[in-house]
């Protein structure tokens, strides 16, 4: 099957978060299977272009109109490129060679311009993909620019909209339609949601199937708690909703051969766990003593729980653990944190980063890791730490509920420690049930461990479902 992925970001090339490793792991999961060949289309930012190990050359070279502009299109095609999986960077340096991927004022029609020259570059490349695969807000103007415009020359194409996080939408005001657009007026309707115009809204009722990143995910959409203004919408869509729980690279996240580790381990020789522990604490000026160690690798955003982590900090630190937090964000949590961590040295770490490498050395170093978002569309943390030996405490929602089955200590079955309502005693009762069961039977706790990191994490599975989805509606 020829599949077109269309993303605004894709590891190893660049990254902001989820979306990048997804849109790594997924195309390449889909050029394994036999008989397909993928495409994956990105903007040509300035630090892909600038970068001399990236490799590209010039395939072709045209122009593209959004409404009275004329703006240039160069299609690079990167040197690493194979025949099951091409990629190819859509080059305008007047959008896309800037210091940072979102964030300016003109993101609307950057991305509008980007999803129209990607249906330009497959004109100019002969390339006829029976699927178009587009990822969140950037790319959700694809499936109308397809059937508004570009029709003729892609009859067969059926489109997939996949939304990695309903909270961004992409809005501009309703003069956008005419002063960027130039669609016929017919097509204002779909494009236009509560007043101005919404990029993500045009997608969910224009592309032939909807998924999302969880099962879960799938079904709380279709409720105003979760679904951010569009759960009409969606719920309109009825069966042509799905969810498709996220994989993770277990090639890249894997204990046994990370280079950042201290020590290597796996879930059959799992030794090694224990000097990573050592080596972080080590390493984080933590007390050099054998008691749980929780951990965070996370955005210091209100979704992500950080409140409820606030809410029960100091009652958590009067227990006999070891905390590590890593991560970024909102001043307020920024500065609360750095707060409790200056009152309780060498037993709460706060690590106002992102780095890599140290997020690998705390997964291998984490006995327990924490995730008590308010909404989660899939998590990729939770797979990790779980793939590196670190048992999840999770708030029971989107993708946490469909990855991490509750732990039951009499049977052995289940992954974790679940919280049911967003609530920080509970969210402090499921730690406590964790710690209890640490300490009261440390075989069945080791056995727990070795399951979780033996459970097929991979993007295997998920793509398989993907193909099965596309062929639905080819």
């Amino acid at each position: 099957m020829k599949i077109a992925m269309i993303a605004s970001e894709a590891a190893p090339f660049i990254k902001t978060g989820g979306l990048g490793d997804v849109m790594q792991a997924l195309p390449e999961a889909l050029a394994r299977i036999p008989g397909n060949q993928v495409s994956l289309f990105l903007p040509y930012y300035k630090k892909i272009k600038y970068d001399p190990s990236l490799e590209a050359e010039l395939a072709a070279c045209f122009n593209v109109n959004l409404t009275w502009r004329q703006q240039y299109v160069g299609l690079f095609r990167w040197a690493g490129s194979t025949d099951s999986l091409q990629v190819y960077f859509l080059d305008n340096e007047y959008y896309f060679c800037r210091d940072g991927l979102y964030g300016f004022y003109d993101d609307g029609e950057r991305f509008a311009y980007f999803a129209k020259a990607v249906l330009a570059s497959m004109e100019a490349l002969e390339l006829r993909p029976e699927i178009i695969h587009c990822h969140d807000w950037q790319s959700a103007l694809v499936p109308v620019f397809l059937e508004a415009e570009y029709r003729p020359s892609f009859p067969e194409a059926r489109t997939v909209f996949t939304i990695h996080n309903v909270e961004y939408q992409g809005k501009a005001d309703a003069g956008f339609f005419g002063e960027v657009l130039g669609l016929e007026d017919c097509w204002r309707g779909v494009c236009t949601f509560d007043g101005c115009i919404n990029f993500m809204k045009a997608a969910i009722v224009q592309a032939d199937l909807v998924t999302t990143v969880s099962e879960t995910y799938a079904q709380e959409l279709r409720y105003p708690y979760f679904a951010h203004g569009l759960s009409g919408i969606l719920a309109s869509r009825g069966d042509r909703l799905q969810g498709i729980t996220n994989g993770i690279d277990t090639v890249h996240y894997d204990p046994a051969s990370d280079k950042a580790l201290a020590a290597n381990y796996s879930a059959a020789e799992p030794a090694g766990k224990a000097l990573c522990k050592l080596a972080l604490q080590q390493e984080l000026g933590l007390e050099e003593k054998d008691v749980p160690l929780l951990a965070m690798v996370t955005r210091l955003a209100s979704h992500k729980g950080i409140d409820l982590l606030c809410y029960i900090l100091r009652r958590l630190l009067e227990r006999d653990i070891q905390l590590v937090v890593v991560g970024t964000g909102e001043a307020r949590y920024e500065h609360a944190l750095q707060a409790v961590a200056a009152d309780f040295p060498g037993k709460f770490s706060m690590n106002l980063c992102f780095d890599s490498a140290l997020a690998s050395r705390v997964y291998g170093g984490a006995d327990l890791y924490l995730m008590p978002s308010k909404s989660e569309p899939c998590g990729l943390s939770q797979l990790i730490a779980m793939h590196y030996g670190a048992v999840p405490v999770v708030n029971a929602v989107g993708g946490l509920k469909d990855t991490v089955p509750p732990y039951d200590p009499t049977t052995g079955a289940g992954r974790g420690y679940t919280f049911q309502s967003y609530n920080g005693d509970d969210f402090l009762g499921a730690i406590d049930r964790a710690l209890a069961d640490c300490h009261a039977d440390p075989a069945a706790w080791a056995a727990l461990v070795k399951a979780d990191m033996e459970a097929d994490f991979s993007w295997t599975i998920p793509a398989q479902k993907y193909m099965e989805l596309y062929c639905s509606i080819v």
